[in-house]
C-alpha cells in the first residue's frame, strides 16, 4: 500500500511562522510535523510515500530528499505552479502515484496513530479515522454511532472514489458524504493521542505536551 501526505496547504490561520515555510516543516519537540509521519509510516512498512506541495514548496523536497534516509521512496506531486488544489484535487493529480487502495494523512496533524500497511477496504470505498472534537471543532464533522466526531484527517481510500472526476481544484468532503449517503464509507473511532496543528497556540501545546 502507498500513503500520500497532503502537504500543500498555504497554512494562513498559522501566520507568521508560514510565511517563511510550508506547514508541515514546522516542528514538534525539534521535528518536522512531516517527519513524525514519515518515521511512523516507515516502522509500519510503507515503502512508497506521495508527498502534494504547493505553498514553499521547494523546501520540502530540499529538507527530505528522496525518503532514502527512512527506507523509503518519497514522490513529490508538484502544485507550485497551479496553486494548490485542495485536498481531493491534490489526491487526483497524484493518482497515477498511488496503490488501489492507499492511505491519505494531512501533514498538519501530530498523532501516535498507528498507520496499516495491509489494511483492506472490502466493499467500501474509504475509511476515515475519527477523534473526539477538540474545543476548536465543538459540533464534529461526521456522525457515527449516534455521535458526531471529527476527522482526524488519516483514511484509507479506494481509487474507484475518484473514478470519473476531472482534475480540478477540489474539497474531499463533498465527495464523503455522497459516499456516505451511499453506505460507501466505514469510520473507526481512534483515542489515542492526536492534534490538528492549525495555529501557532496549538503548535506551543503539542511542544508542551
Amino acid at each position: 500500500m502507498t500513503a500520500m501526505i497532503l502537504a500543500a496547504g498555504r497554512g494562513e490561520r498559522m501566520r507568521p511562522l508560514t510565511n517563511e515555510r510550508p506547514k508541515p516543516l514546522l516542528e514538534v519537540k525539534g521535528k518536522p510535523l512531516i517527519v513524525w509521519h514519515l518515521e511512523k509510516l516507515a516502522q509500519n512498512g510503507f515503502k512508497k510515500v506521495v508527498i502534494n506541495i504547493a505553498h514553499l514548496g521547494y523546501m520540502i523536497p530540499e529538507q527530505l530528499g528522496d525518503g532514502s534516509k527512512w527506507d523509503i521512496e518519497i514522490i513529490y506531486s508538484d502544485e507550485q505552479d497551479s496553486g494548490a488544489q485542495e485536498s481531493a484535487g491534490g489526491i487526483l493529480k497524484a493518482l497515477e502515484h498511488l496503490s488501489d487502495e492507499f492511505l491519505v494523512v494531512n501533514g498538519d496533524v501530530w498523532c501516535d496513530y498507528e498507520f496499516n500497511n495491509s489494511f483492506s477496504l472490502d466493499d467500501k470505498l474509504a475509511h476515515l479515522i475519527l477523534v473526539e472534537n477538540p474545543e476548536h471543532n465543538p459540533k464534529g464533522d461526521f456522525e457515527y454511532k449516534d455521535s458526531k466526531y471529527t476527522f482526524s484527517g488519516i483514511g484509507y481510500y479506494s481509487k474507484k472514489i475518484f473514478a470519473n472526476i476531472a482534475q480540478t481544484k477540489l474539497a474531499l468532503a463533498p465527495i464523503l458524504k455522497e459516499n456516505i449517503e451511499k453506505n460507501k464509507i466505514s469510520f473507526e473511532l481512534y483515542k489515542g493521542k492526536w492534534m490538528d496543528i492549525g495555529t501557532p497556540q496549538r503548535l506551543k501545546e503539542a511542544n508542551d505536551a
